[in-house]
């Protein structure tokens, strides 16, 4: 006669054993309680019972989301409900009916942020790039059940490629799944916590905005001058200013003193959020008294109150043939100061209104530098709207 053969009990898991699984497949912690491995590496929790006769398998969440002992009471809870003749499925749908997707909450996070930007393009891309990079994956899906392997999905094609597309994608996520969390439609942890280990590592290539060499600019300037139109007026005292063509275009004729040449750019108005003095060289007066005045803005747009469209600038280089972008000549000025001036650096620095990284200069530092980069951008005036672009010897201002 033959022994029955022995059951060998199932060993329930443990924090330790769950941290060493790593082989795909599923692990019984007892009545009915799994804890799944997928390929990815993701792990989530299963539970399997009956419900009104038929065999049921009921997702519980991801391990980063609920650990286990909360696994335990829930599967507990569900097993209960169903002992008793429910539907724990059905019940958890009823709950989830207020539990609103990821794109609904990336929606609300972009229309709460949206005032706060000061440019309107950089609203819309922000909502644009989760509609293009995640919203396929989990776009409808309720944010509570969104677990770090989906994410992975998002930005695994796209880390290397396009990274710093990437990157953008990734905070913004964050910044949806931070809120859903703050809004209590999630708890545990963010899912994007520890992709650092997971992620491969990106290599930077540098953005370089096309652009003038300073060596032509003399050359470009005398064309553009020829140029008709409040663009190519916007374009040439961009150019003398060494500003950024969005201050330009948004430039009020109560930010300009004509009396100190002074333009004062309100902090609202400027990328660090620093209100910039920018003192106005011979060169850019005679740009502003050549101008028409037909109300508050210094270059107004064809529909009368209205700015000049970003791509305003751009087109008359276009026309112009030049393989180059407005934002450019910030660069241009930064190469012909660097190469033929003495200028300090912190002087060229401050002329393009870059913040100081370093905390403790910047908070010892209560001087705009306005007196010397008066004598700076005077010099690259001088040069630019020079017949040739010969060297001008600039003496040593420090």
């Amino acid at each position: 006669m033959m022994k029955p053969r022995r059951r060998h009990p199932i060993q329930a898991l443990s924090a330790v054993k769950i941290r060493n699984l790593s082989k795909p497949g599923k692990y019984a912690d007892g009545n009915g309680l799994y804890l799944v491995v997928d390929p990815s590496g993701a792990k989530r929790w299963m539970l399997r019972t009956v419900v009104k006769g038929k065999r049921r398998d009921i997702g519980l969440g991801g391990l980063s989301l609920v650990s286990l002992a909360k696994a335990r009471g829930d599967a507990r809870t569900y097993r209960e409900t169903a002992r008793a003749g429910g539907d724990p499925l059905q019940d958890r749908r009823k709950v989830r009916t207020s539990i609103p997707t990821f794109a609904e909450c990336a929606r609300d996070v972009h229309a709460i942020r949206l005032p706060h930007w000061r440019n309107p393009k950089h609203g819309a891309q922000w909502l644009a790039t989760l509609e293009t990079y995640s919203f396929p994956y989990f776009g409808d899906r309720p944010v509570d059940q969104i677990e770090s392997g989906d994410v992975l999905k998002v930005l695994l094609p796209i880390w290397v490629t396009k990274a710093e597309t990437a990157r953008r994608v990734r905070q913004r996520l964050k910044a949806v799944f931070d809120y859903a969390k703050a809004k209590g439609f999630r708890s545990g942890d963010n899912p994007l916590e520890g992709l650092g280990k997971v992620l491969p590592k990106q290599i930077d290539q540098p953005v370089h905005h096309p652009s003038v060499a300073y060596q032509d600019v003399a050359a470009f300037m005398q064309s553009l001058q020829n140029q008709p139109g409040i663009a190519a007026r916007a374009l040439e005292f961009t150019i003398l200013t060494a500003a950024r063509s969005g201050e330009t275009r948004g430039a009020m004729s109560n930010e300009i003193d004509m009396d100190t040449r002074t333009w004062t750019i309100p902090g609202n108005r400027m990328k660090a959020g620093q209100q910039q003095r920018v003192p106005l060289s011979d060169a850019a007066m005679i740009v502003l008294r050549g101008l028409p005045r037909l109300g508050a803005l210094v270059f107004p747009g064809v529909i009368n109150g209205k700015t000049l469209s970003d791509a305003s600038l751009s087109a008359v280089m276009r026309r112009m043939n030049i393989d180059a972008v407005p934002h450019g000549f910030r660069s241009t000025f930064r190469d012909w100061a660097a190469e033929r001036t003495n200028f300090p650096r912190d002087v060229c620095e401050a002329a393009l209104a870059h913040t100081l990284h370093d905390k403790t200069e910047k908070a010892y530092k209560r001087t705009d530098l306005f007196e010397k980069r008066q004598k700076l951008m005077d010099a690259w005036a001088a040069f630019v709207t020079s017949a040739s672009a010969d060297v001008i010897a600039i003496p040593r201002t420090a």
